[in-house]
């Protein structure tokens, strides 16, 4: 082997940036096919998130939540899958499946977009028309991100819906 060659999570990373670039591209297909080498590579909680992302986006929502299964199961504090399972199931009409994945991301210890799945669940609270609810989902999606706009406006909404 070169001395050149990088190593696997060297390998791993460059593909997961790659894969990322093409994804944001909107060439998803090109996307899938390097997460895999990702994993392939070394797989991360990452690469398996990022995975199910793009099969979503492909409308393949079993696929999306069993890479986001694989990804709890390597690091169950990871926040990003519970949340991105959370918002598949609501894609998908699972309104009350959502839930305890959505708890999970926002309790979970290595997560930074909580205000996601605060969002997501105050999403389900309205849907189920538990407003008050709604209301203190939404408002905590706002504490942890001020200038989250969709919070705030579904904050003005259920304000206006409880008046």
């Amino acid at each position: 082997m070169s001395e050149f060659h990088l190593n696997k999570d060297e390998d791993a990373a460059k593909f997961l940036q790659e894969a990322y670039d093409q994804q944001m591209a909107g060439k998803v297909d090109e996307a899938i096919a390097l997460y895999l080498n990702s994993i392939a590579a070394q797989p991360t909680p990452e690469a398996h998130t990022c995975l199910g992302w793009a099969y979503s986006v492909k409308g393949r929502y079993g696929d999306a939540i069993r890479e986001c299964e694989k990804a709890v199961r390597l690091d169950p504090e990871y926040g990003n899958p519970y949340n991105d399972i959370g918002a598949y199931m609501i894609e998908t009409g699972r309104w009350e499946e959502a839930i305890p994945w959505l708890e999970k991301a926002t309790a979970a210890e290595r997560y930074d977009g909580k205000f996601y799945a605060w969002y997501n669940l105050g999403r389900v609270w309205e849907h189920m028309g538990d407003w008050t609810q709604a209301l203190e989902a939404y408002r905590h999606a706002l504490e942890q991100n001020p200038e989250y706009s969709l919070a705030e406006k579904a904050i003005s909404r259920m304000q206006s819906m409880l008046n």
